[in-house]
Formats: structure tokens, C-alpha cells, sequence
């Protein structure tokens, strides 16, 4: 009788079979040789670290890990920031990490699990469409604690962030993207997030080849979160889930294996693998696709202005209609704003005002720009004028919109006082991949959300640090710039 693995541990379990020498051939439980898939992206991922990357990469690189600080230090004023501080003040563990907007020190995994937390404070940071994830929350923290850590430089720790993009992201994109969070109600941006900030940590400490199989593992074994962070009001979970938790995963993992951890060769293939749990009619050849010459890094969108990811079209149409054909709020007697059903829902009316569409295109066409502080400002969403202008505003469901998803559209239509009609249709966020912003944009923002925390002059040094990061000897010259004075 020819016995599975899971039948033959049983009957070792119950002493129906012994382990003697002459029982049963103990290659039924020895690992499996890593598979293809698993080959290639265990032998890249050890490479990147030395790997020279195109410059436009390089560039592109810079943009999210500066966005990634400014919402790192933002968010520091917020109230999930506040928690994240308070935390790493608490279980501070060794002085080797750095807190972005504090003046906290601690250990890597507090660090990594404080400042993923900070960088999710809100909806400042970058997104990955395809993947359903928020790369830069986790990855850069991360590479930032372990970098920290061990002293890196930073062309290793540009080529470490970049490397994270890479992974992370493809993970989920195997699993099904979308189609896979909504059919499992698992988390998505908790998963690419832990797979990303693993990868990142573990080029960043040196791993070889056969470590990043076993951090591949540690790196499944702790993927987790699942969609109950919905029903989250304060952030605060969310900001663990998406962030804090899967920058954590990634140092944990990396540190125990260049520790002289081991685990299993290949948790992508084999009994019980990764998909066989997660998503059984997963793509795991999609893992390998393309490394090298697609980064995702550059697929990865940035943010322009600093609420939820589908207010961003309307707020770019009412920014080209204000340029084109200025208006006053008075003068607006009716917005309509359509949006696919199921991005129209996430922002409908809601209680926070950087995911209320209705409070931010008031804020729109009375401020004529939506800053940092205006879409954290919640005592405004009670401004008898700020009122009086959301009540203008209709949200209408579009299905041929919904059809475009996961691409964001919106079509904003106002009718002025005086009959005129002004519509605009944004298909090309500003900042996704097929509408990038350039390098002053990236900065702009980058001001408006750390100079209220840091200082101009301190935030002027910390921007032209992090845009010649390829200069640097050691990462951890950039702590009185992300910290507060």
C-alpha cells in the first residue's frame, strides 16, 4: 500500500508505523527541490542587491520612497500615528530604528511595525491597482529598519525598495488580484504588503538564494489579514493590516533567517503549498513573469492629492475645470460626480473626510486646491459654508465605468447659476502609471505633508537627500531628517 505524507505522519501519530530504519523509505519526508518558479525568483532576489537598475527605475524608486516618508511623517499627526509612536515608545526593544516625526528609537520590528503603521495614517500613500496592495507602506519601512540595522548604503537600499515593488505586488496578482480579494475576503494589501517588505528586508541583509526560499516561507507563513479592517472608523487596524503588521512580517522573516533559521525550499509548489491554501486556481508561474524587465515599481501610482484613491479622478476634473474655465463655490448650483458603483461606495458620504467625496469637492471648489490639511481638517466637515456646498453634490453610479475598473474614472458635470454646463472626463489619474507625475509634483506634495512636522529648512534637506540617495554611504545619516528636532 503506497501511503501520502499526510496519511503516513498520521499512522506515526497513532504507532501503527515506527520510524525504524527498515519501516518506510524517509524520502517521503524530505523536502521537494525547489521548482522553476521558485528558482528564478529565489536567485533574482538574492541578485538584486548588486543588480544595476535602468536610471528611469532608479528615479521612479526615489519618487515613492520620498512619498513614502512624507506619509510616514504626516502621519505622525494623526491619530494611528500617535497609537503607532506611543507603541514604539512602550516596547522599544534596542535603539537601532528609527521613528519617522518622533524622536523614538527602537528595535527593527517595532520600527518596521511604527512607521508602516505612520505611512498608512491615512490615504497619503502610493498604490498597486493590479495587485490591490499599497507597496510602499510596507516595503519601505522595512527596508529602512533592517537597513538601519546593518548600515546599508544607498544604492543598496534604493536596489532593496525596488526589489520589494517586485515581489510583493506579483503575489497577489498570482493569486487573482481583485478577483481573489473580493471571493476570499482575505486582504490583499496584508499579503503583497508582508511578501513585498520581506523581500525588501532580506535583500537589504545580504540573504543568498537558498535564504530567500526560507524567507519566501517565513514570509507565507505569516500572510494574513482579512476584509473586517472595513468596518474600521479610526484607521488605526487598517493602518496595522495594509502596513504595520506586513512591515513587521518582513523584518521578522528576514532577521530569523539570516539568524540561521531554515524552513521549506519551496512553499510556492509541493503538499500543502501557499496557493494550494490561499487561491488553488492561482498562477504561480506568474511569480517569475517578466523579473528583470517589468518593474513594478513603475506600475505603481502616487497619490496627488491626499484622500482615497477614487476621489483622486474627480478632484483631477475639477482642477482641469477650474484651470480652463474658472468658477466660484457660489456661483456652483449643482455637481454631479459619476464613479464605477463599487468605488463610488467606499467614498459615499462617509464620516472621515479624506474618503467623503461629497466634503472633498466642496473643499474643491471653495479652496480651489485640496491640501494635506484641509483633507484631515474633520472639524471642517461640520462648517456651516462646507455644508452648504456638499449639499450640491450628487454621487451617481456608472456601469460602463464599473466596467473599467480597476482603472478609477470619473465624469464630474457642473451647472452654474447661469446655466452654463461645464463636464470633464478623467480617464488618466494624475499619478497612476499611464499619467505619472514628474519630479516637482512628487516634491510639491512631498513639502505640503512634512514641513508642518519638520520644519521648511529640515524638509528642503530631507528631499535632496532621498533624490541622491545613489550618493550615500549610510541610511542611517537620513534619521535627523526624518525626525523631529
Amino acid at each position: 500500500m503506497k501511503l501520502n505524507r499526510k496519511e503516513f505522519l498520521y499512522l506515526v501519530s497513532r504507532g501503527a508505523v515506527t520510524l525504524g530504519a527498515t519501516a518506510l523509505p524517509w524520502t517521503r519526508l524530505r523536502a521537494d527541490s525547489p521548482g522553476p518558479v521558485m528558482t528564478a525568483l529565489s536567485n533574482y532576489m538574492a541578485a538584486a542587491g548588486e543588480r544595476t537598475l535602468p536610471s528611469e527605475v532608479v528615479e521612479k524608486t526615489k519618487h515613492h520612497i520620498l512619498d513614502t516618508f512624507a506619509a510616514m511623517i504626516s502621519g505622525s499627526e494623526l491619530k494611528p500615528g500617535r497609537a503607532a509612536i506611543a507603541f514604539a515608545r512602550a516596547y522599544g526593544g534596542d535603539a537601532t530604528g528609527t521613528v519617522a516625526g518622533s524622536t523614538v528609537l527602537c528595535g527593527p520590528m517595532e520600527a518596521a511595525l511604527a512607521n508602516g503603521v505612520l505611512a498608512h495614517s491615512d490615504e497619503t500613500d502610493d498604490s498597486h491597482s493590479l495587485s490591490q496592495s499599497h507597496p510602499g507602506s510596507a516595503v519601505v519601512p522595512a527596508a529602512l529598519a533592517v537597513a538601519e540595522k546593518f548600515g546599508s548604503d544607498g544604492p543598496g537600499f534604493v536596489r532593496a525598495v525596488a526589489l520589494g515593488y517586485d515581489i510583493g505586488p506579483r503575489v497577489t496578482m498570482a493569486l487573482g488580484g481583485g478577483k481573489f480579494r473580493t471571493e476570499s475576503h482575505r486582504s490583499t494589501h496584508s499579503i503583497a504588503g508582508t511578501f513585498g517588505a520581506s523581500a525588501a528586508a532580506g535583500c537589504v541583509a545580504r540573504l543568498n538564494a537558498q535564504q530567500m526560499r526560507w524567507l519566501l516561507d517565513y514570509a507565507a507563513q505569516q500572510a494574513s489579514g482579512f476584509a473586517a479592517w472595513e468596518r474600521d472608523t479610526d484607521h488605526i487596524e487598517k493602518g496595522f493590516v495594509f502596513a504595520g503588521m506586513p512591515a513587521r512580517n518582513g523584518v521578522t522573516a528576514a532577521l530569523i533567517v539570516r539568524s540561521g533559521w531554515n524552513g521549506v525550499d519551496d512553499v510556492f509548489s509541493g503538499e500543502d503549498n501557499f496557493f494550494e491554501a490561499m487561491a488553488p486556481h492561482g498562477d504561480p508561474a506568474a511569480l517569475a513573469e517578466r523579473l528583470g524587465e517589468r518593474h513594478e515599481v513603475t506600475r505603481t501610482d502616487i497619490k496627488k492629492w491626499t484622500v482615497g484613491s477614487p476621489i483622486q479622478a474627480p478632484l483631477d476634473a475639477l482642477d482641469n475645470l477650474l484651470r480652463r474655465h474658472p468658477f466660484q463655490a457660489d456661483q456652483v448650483q449643482r455637481i454631479v460626480v459619476r464613479l464605477a458603483a463599487s468605488a463610488g461606495a467606499v467614498v459615499n458620504n462617509r464620516e472621515i473626510p479624506d474618503i467623503c467625496l461629497q466634503h472633498m469637492v466642496a473643499v474643491m471648489i471653495l479652496d480651489k486646491t485640496a491640501s494635506f490639511a484641509a483633507a484631515h481638517d474633520k472639524a471642517r466637515m461640520q462648517d456651516p459654508v462646507i455644508l452648504k456646498h456638499r449639499a450640491k453634490v450628487e454621487l451617481v453610479p456608472d456601469e460602463e465605468l464599473e466596467r473599467r475598473m480597476p482603472q478609477r474614472q470619473a465624469i464630474v458635470e457642473v451647472t452654474l447659476s447661469d446655466g452654463t454646463r461645464l463636464a470633464e472626463r478623467v480617464e488618466a489619474v494624475r499619478g497612476t502609471a499611464a499619467n505619472p507625475m514628474d519630479r516637482s509634483e512628487v516634491v510639491s506634495k512631498c513639502r505640503d505633508l512634512t514641513a508642518p512636522v519638520l520644519g521648511t529648512a529640515t524638509a528642503e534637506r530631507l528631499i535632496e537627500r532621498v533624490l541622491t540617495l545613489e550618493t550615500a554611504r549610510d541610511i542611517r545619516a537620513l534619521r535627523p531628517l526624518l525626525q523631529r528636532a
